[in-house]
């Protein structure tokens, strides 16, 4: 039964998703040991004609509660490594970084159905990261076995939003991730909260100890970017670097970045990360 403040909203959602309305955006990761183009994140943005932009916090959930996050997941994916083959011949060698619902790891060939995607189109699992929100890591600790799949394949599994969900350090010990992201309320406190920065360096060298990649969700200013330069965090993403892009955008941005890093660390970017 569908709700009645759902129904059309749904509506919307499906037709737009059948009539090729979704669009994907990519926002850039840098490198903070370097400056380089780490990789790039696909959203999945929804412009409706009748009712403007509509969130994903909005329609994601909806997609879930329907069943269509399938559907939207195959679609997204899908987008996204033919924009990387597109990015490779333009000569921009970069990752992936990929949102992934916990309902998604209830399909027993799930990892299976991501590597055909990625053989089939030619780009190795090698190249692209999985994220999941960290308030899905309980239910992810009963799909141990999924998870570990995915990184017999290859892929990357990163936990999303730490810091304000449910993990524990047992989990983050068990789990098979490769890559933490600290949630953006830690990053925006962290220049004027002692506590906060505080936190934000015991998690770095938490996640380092365990052997995983530390990147900081939500930079916007200078300060934020050089306090995790010195606390050794690896990666960053926020407004400050770059808003998400159009694909075609991607290519000027790396131009763009390039003068405005030296600023930041006194050195231009290197080629690759």
């Amino acid at each position: 039964m569908i709700a009645a403040g759902d129904l059309g909203l749904l509506d919307g959602f499906e037709r737009a998703l059948i009539n090729g309305r979704l669009h994907m955006v990519y926002q850039p990761k840098i490198s903070l040991s370097t400056g380089a183009l780490k990789r790039v994140e696909a959203l999945v943005r929804w412009d409706d004609p009748e009712i403007g932009a509509v969130s994903p916090s909005r329609f994601v959930p909806l997609a879930e509660k329907y069943g269509l996050i399938d559907e939207l997941t195959q679609w997204g994916l899908r987008t996204t490594l033919r924009q990387w083959l597109a990015w490779q011949d333009e000569g921009i060698d970069t990752c992936l970084a990929f949102n992934i619902s916990a309902l998604s790891l209830d399909q027993l060939d799930f990892p299976d159905l991501v590597e055909r995607m990625c053989r089939a189109l030619g780009v190795p699992t090698e190249a692209l990261v999985l994220e999941l929100t960290e308030g899905a890591t309980q239910p992810l600790v009963k799909l141990m076995d999924t998870l570990t799949r995915f990184r017999i394949k290859g892929i990357g599994l990163a936990i999303d939003d730490f810091g304000v969900g449910y993990s524990t350090l047992m989990q983050l010990r068990q789990l098979p991730f490769t890559e933490l992201k600290i949630d953006r309320f830690f990053i925006n406190d962290s220049t004027s909260s002692n506590e906060s920065a505080l936190i934000v360096k015991c998690i770095i060298e938490l996640a380092h100890g365990l052997g995983l990649t530390v990147t900081a969700e939500g930079v916007e200013t200078e300060a934020q970017l050089r306090l995790l330069c010195d606390l050794n965090c690896d990666v960053a993403q926020g407004y400050l670097i770059s808003q998400p892009l159009a694909p075609t955008a991607l290519k000027p941005w790396l131009a763009e970045w390039a003068k405005r890093w030296p600023d930041y660390a006194g050195r231009a970017p290197v080629a690759a990360a």
